[in-house]
């Protein structure tokens, strides 16, 4: 080995063993060894590129163009945009109904659903999508996050090693055909039975001791902040008490009138929290909706306030269900900020609806709860306001130093059919096309495009939804990829490994194929490993008159065991934020993972492809 291979060795091994004893966090270690690949290369060292080319140091930062980063902050934009909808609760509600509180079956379902998907589609848009899901069932079973997110990421990898439409299987696929002598493709059924064989055997290695080796940990302090439901809100602020229906009749004078014409909160004291137009759900009032015949209004007032209204022919009676008639209605709970400029002030000195946009339905004061005249209660420090709509409709409320704005969690709201609609239609839509050749990057980043365009997901939202931890990370590690490759220190370990495995005959070089894939892959990520040890493994199948197929199959699925690191995998980076998980909490579930995937393929080359017979 030359020094510039026992210097890269110590680039990427300090920074990981930091991370691991819980030092450095993992994505400063990934930054810190771009940043030490790059000055070393710019000190002439063939790091990144030929000796002697210091401009090669801008490969360091060139993991921030890769396509994995584009389609990593697609995903972000596009599966938020599932969870708005509500379709992720609705999946985490029907998942908690089967599995109830029992953790190994929550465990286990989750994984087989990532990797039933994963059969279908990508490995991160698989994770990615059930993500939310996973996030939901936790809130609801008091389950920590780090019990169920690691097994939604190993179970996307467990699916992945069992179809053709991996990267890295594709990858192998095409290895064989510019072999020397060139050898026969690989089928789209032919990782079928091993990889099946070792999804099956993962996921009850999940269901059955990942809540022993999964840890206990509590989720960032941004995602244990408990939020009630828009439901509970009703509930605190008494909504229920004092909710009507209000119908338009066709002789009312209000009828085929502007909104914000009526003048009902200003002229009666009551608040408009919804309007119902046709049988569907009640919708948010907008000022410019003109009233017609046959609509609902649902008011907030006392019972006196409402004998004027009758007189403009409307037809008031009590709301049906109380406070779940507004069920569907988004709201906002908006407290006065520290050393708020509005406290003592009213609502309509400070003309709060021209000024913010939201209509003020209650206001809450120690255990009281007002909802008539709400815009004449001076503003006091401790209230809590109770709007009306979403907060990414508020940009001035978003903006505002006086006050805080805080979304309700919205767990029991149902499916946006719409939204939730456009969504799967855009993530179909762009695995489809990706199926058919359109580059993944690509397909994914103009369905992100369009959700914002068709505001599935806005745009000012859309930015708040990324993890630029995944990011930094993901961009970080390829500059390590890159330099395993150029200064050779991949091929070298590649050939000594197939060396060693080469006298255990053919099982014996599909099983170091494996190996030596796996290890790579933790620090390499699936698809580099697979460029990396793909000739090699084959070369020596051939070489050997061994099964090149099944050599080939062996290597993918080795890409597949991104178990033992959180940068093994873009799906692994991607659950590191909402469960708080720590470098040593992949090893050490991931290590008997690694071990029983590998016990699985040994298993299924002797079953499948006939190997050591």
């Amino acid at each position: 080995m030359t020094f510039t291979h026992w210097l890269l060795i110590a680039i990427v091994g300090i920074p990981l063993l930091l991370a691991l004893l819980n030092r450095l966090r993992v994505d400063l270690a990934a930054l810190l060894m771009a940043v030490a690949l790059g000055a070393a290369q710019l000190l002439g060292l063939g790091m990144l590129g030929p000796a002697g080319t210091p401009g090669d140091a801008v490969k360091a930062i060139s993991g921030f163009s890769q396509p994995v980063v584009i389609t990593l902050i697609s995903l972000f934009i596009l599966t938020r945009g599932l969870e708005k909808s509500g379709l992720t609760n609705w999946l985490a509600r029907h998942i908690v109904r089967i599995a109830g509180n029992r953790e190994g079956r929550l465990i286990g379902l989750f994984a087989g659903l990532t990797a039933l998907l994963s059969l279908f589609m990508n490995n991160l848009a698989a994770g990615a999508l059930v993500l939310p899901s996973a996030m939901e069932a936790a809130r609801k079973t008091g389950i920590r996050p780090s019990k169920l997110l690691i097994p939604v990421s190993f179970g996307s990898m467990l699916g992945g090693a069992a179809t053709y439409f991996t990267t890295a299987n594709i990858i192998m696929s095409d290895l064989l055909q510019i072999a020397t002598p060139p050898q026969p493709p690989l089928n789209i059924l032919d990782f079928t039975p091993t990889g099946g064989l070792i999804a099956v055997l993962g996921i009850a290695f999940l269901a059955l001791f990942g809540g022993r080796l999964l840890p206990d940990r509590e989720p960032a302090a941004d995602l244990t902040a408990a939020r009630l439901t828009g439901g509970e809100l009703g509930s605190l602020y008494e909504l229920g008490e004092r909710l009507w229906e209000a119908r338009v009749l066709e002789s009312s004078p209000l009828a085929r009138q502007l909104l914000s014409q009526c003048g009902i909160g200003a002229r009666f004291g009551v608040s408009v929290a919804a309007l119902r137009r046709d049988a569907a759900g009640p919708l948010v009032p907008a000022a410019d909706q003109v009233l017609l015949p046959g609509n609902v209004l649902f008011l907030i007032g006392r019972e006196e306030k409402m004998a004027p209204l009758r007189e403009l022919g409307l037809e008031i009676t009590p709301a049906r269900g109380g406070a779940d008639a507004l069920r569907g209605i988004p709201l906002l709970e908006i407290v006065l900020a520290p050393h708020s400029q509005l406290e003592g002030r009213t609502l309509k000195e400070i003309n709060f609806r021209q000024q913010y946009g939201a209509e003020v339905i209650a206001l809450k004061r120690t255990t009281r709860s007002y909802r008539t005249d709400v815009g004449d209660i001076p503003l006091r420090l401790g209230d809590s306001l109770l709007a009306v709509g979403r907060l990414g409709q508020f940009p001035a409320l978003r903006r505002s130093p006086d006050l805080i704005a805080l979304e309700p969690d919205p767990s029991d709201q149902p499916v946006d059919r719409r939204q939730a609609g456009l969504a799967l239609l855009l993530i179909a839509a762009a695995v489809g096309v990706s199926l058919a050749g359109v580059p993944i990057y690509l397909a994914m980043l103009a369905a992100a495009v369009l959700a914002m365009i068709f505001r599935v997901m806005p745009a000012e939202d859309a930015y708040h939804s990324v993890e630029w931890q995944a990011v930094f990370l993901i961009a970080g590690m390829y500059a390590v990829s890159l330099a395993m490759v150029q200064t050779g220190l991949a091929a070298m370990l590649g050939r000594g490994m197939i060396a060693l495995a080469a006298p255990f005959g053919s099982l014996g070089v599909a099983a170091g194929a494996y190996l030596l894939t796996a290890l790579l892959t933790q620090v390499m990520g699936g698809q580099v490993s697979a460029l990396v040890t793909g000739p090699i493994t084959i070369s020596a199948a051939i070489s050997m008159g061994v099964n090149a197929q099944a050599v080939a199959v062996a290597t993918a699925i080795g890409c597949s065991a991104s178990f033992i690191t959180p940068m093994a995998h873009p799906v692994n980076i991607l659950m590191i934020a909402p469960a708080n998980y720590k470098f040593k909490d992949f090893v050490r579930i991931g290590v008997p993972l690694t071990l029983i995937s590998f016990a699985g393929l040994l298993a299924g080359l002797v079953i499948f492809w006939g190997l050591g017979s």
